[in-house]
């Protein structure tokens, strides 16, 4: 059976062929081995469950940084409450001077700038700790600092040299907004598309940079941008286009920007059009050298991501306080309105969500500061959760509050706009549901490929042809047994624990089922790929749970009770869940594929018309 895999795991993703380099000699070409990961969700697709970076639960702050966030969490809170008027902001569509001067005070523009630079050199999870805070009060002030520091200037601290670090880091923590500057009206997920070009001048010491970019955030007040354009480079004998990241001064000339954008949401953070005509671009301020763009840009948004989540885990906390308090003291029918059984289970719903979300933020900003390298795909699925449960959270605690709820003083509606732009920018929900099925399975294929090869000389492959092959081949006849994950976690969890074990081997399978299906054309099946990448968000989000709950169990902590039934209650929807995307999967041709197929036809139709396909019943 493992000797018919061959070519049809060989799947080319954008170019991307895992492993290929050229031999050292003769002329040929060999193949790396597949490289090993202890990232959670990368195993998932190959049906192994890796538990290194979920368990146990990470807690990475030494007694000094837990002294710093103390004295730095009370002041925040009080700024936001004492200071910061969201609402005002919301209507004026701008953050007054006295706000914004209040906040350089306080450091908040430069939280993880090293000390000596003019930061105050905090963690990942020191980070994530103080942007829950500003995502609990103000969703538009927290898109301002983050689009600065959280991928504005982050370039700089991920790729900037030791001059340009030392020259521009002083600057964007004392006064000076940063920028991130890559989408433009022709490109937007298809970061690769980019119009904006870059020639290097006669002088051979500055670039020529001439182009634009839309819906930049910070984008009419930033005097430091990080921007990306087309670069001419040679490769192989000839010129080719190549994207290359470049740190901008507005200073510089030939820099502008059109008015503010009027949004839906997030009103009071500036957004504009910057447009860029013949800059003049030191060498030195290319940002991790040249034709590395696209690389640098996706490092500084994977980066970042956590931060996203940790802000909408405040998010929701403030709209389930309100949601909560509402209930508790509604009457209605000679009850509370928390005495139905239809807000009990909006109330409970609200609180999984958020639980979850909190959960993500601090495992995946944890991994950081341990210096993992593979944490990319959870940071994807951190967003993704993140931004459709603060949705969800917030919308259920307008439909508690009613009539209330809908009303502009409760600040809820504001909530609700400002939410909106989460699930489509660093990444449209779509897009990283995509890259994390397509990486997952190109991480699966290259090890599959790799056993296929082993059976070409068993007798020095016998080490990986039993490990692998014999793992699979155990499971496929019912002999095999899902890998052990109870141990990990509390008595109370182990039934989640073990069916989550359960669903990882099917993932695994199911993935090599599509493998074997579609071969390099699996690329294309995005009905199928957005199942995988819903089951592998479920199983991820459900092993932080388990970890996390099973940390509170084991210390005693006063949350220990809740937090082991708000794990339970994720992991069992979570496993049907999984169970009904697999089911999908596995069906291929079948009536799940027929239903893949009438609807491609009917949005293909839609899409054509332009317009409903139907006229109105009474044909008037």
């Amino acid at each position: 059976m493992f000797l018919v895999i061959s070519t049809l795991v060989a799947y080319n993703y954008k170019n991307k062929r895992a492993g290929w380099r050229a031999a050292s000699s003769g002329g040929g070409r060999t193949r790396e081995p597949p490289r090993e990961s202890e990232s959670f969700t990368l195993q998932l697709f190959r049906g192994r469950l890796e538990p290194a970076q979920v368990f146990p639960y990470p807690d990475v702050l030494n007694e000094e940084q837990r002294d710093t966030l103390t004295q730095l969490v009370p002041p925040v809170e009080r700024f936001f409450r004492e200071v910061n008027d969201p609402a005002r902001n919301d209507t004026d569509a701008n953050i007054s001077p006295e706000t914004l001067s209040a906040l350089w005070e306080l450091g908040a523009f430069g939280l993880q700038v090293p000390t000596d630079l003019g930061g105050m050199g905090l963690s990942n999870t020191q980070y994530a700790r103080l942007v829950e805070v500003v995502g609990a009060h103000d969703l538009g002030v927290g898109i301002t600092l983050g689009a600065h520091q959280s991928i504005g200037f982050k370039g700089i601290l991920l790729f900037g040299d030791e001059a340009q670090r030392a020259k521009y880091l002083p600057r964007v923590t004392g006064g000076e907004y940063a920028a991130f500057c890559l989408t433009e009206p022709s490109s937007g997920s298809d970061a690769g598309s980019i119009k904006t070009r870059a020639e290097l001048a006669p002088d051979g010491k500055h670039y020529i940079l001439n182009g634009s970019k839309i819906w930049i955030s910070n984008g009419g007040i930033a005097e430091i941008m990080t921007v990306f354009a087309q670069t001419p480079i040679q490769k192989d004998g000839k010129t080719v286009d190549k994207v290359t990241a470049f740190i901008v001064e507005r200073s510089f000339g030939g820099v502008s920007n059109g008015p503010p954008e009027n949004k839906m949401g997030i009103k009071c953070s500036n957004t504009a059009e910057v447009y860029y005509e013949d800059v003049r671009v030191p060498l030195e301020n290319v940002l991790g050298g040249v034709g590395n763009g696209f690389k640098v840009a996706m490092n500084i948004l994977n980066n970042g991501r956590f931060g996203m989540a940790a802000a909408l885990a405040g998010t929701q906390r403030s709209c389930i306080a309100q949601a909560a308090q509402h209930a508790a003291t509604r009457r209605q029918f000679g009850k509370t309105l928390a005495e139905f059984g239809t807000i009990q289970e909006k109330l409970a719903r609200m609180a999984v969500l958020q639980y979850v979300t909190e959960t993500l933020a601090y495992v995946v900003s944890g991994n950081m500061d341990a210096g993992c390298r593979d944490y990319h795909l959870e940071a994807a699925v951190s967003k993704v959760f993140a931004s459709e449960a603060a949705w969800t959270v917030c919308d259920e605690a307008i439909q508690v509050l009613g009539g209330m709820g809908f009303m502009k003083a409760t600040g809820l509606e504001r909530v609700l706009r400002d939410l909106r732009i989460f699930r489509i920018f660093e990444g449209t929900n779509e897009i990283l549901r995509l890259f994390v099925a397509l990486t997952g399975i190109q991480y699966a294929g290259s090890h599959l490929m790799e056993l296929q090869r082993a059976f070409k000389n068993p007798t020095a492959n016998l080490g990986l042809i039993f490990s692998e092959a014999g793992r699979r081949a155990a499971r496929s006849v019912g002999l095999g047994a899902p890998a052990e994950l109870r141990p990990l976690v509390a008595d109370e969890l182990r039934i989640e624990a073990q069916r989550l074990a359960q669903c990882v081997a099917a993932h695994g399978e199911a993935v090599e089922a599509a493998l074997r299906r579609y071969g390099r054309a699996v690329v294309d099946q995005q009905f199928l790929l957005n199942r995988l990448a819903s089951s592998a968000i479920c199983a991820y989000t459900s092993a932080a749970v388990l970890s996390r709950a099973s940390r509170a169990a084991t210390r005693g902590l006063p949350s220990a009770a809740q937090e082991l039934q708000l794990a339970a209650a994720w992991c069992n929807e979570a496993a049907d869940r999984i169970d009904t995307d697999l089911r999908a999967c596995r069906e291929g041709s079948g009536g799940q594929g027929a239903q893949w197929t009438r609807l491609a036809a009917l949005g293909q139709r839609v899409a054509a018309e332009g317009a409903q396909l139907t006229t109105n019943p009474l044909g008037i």
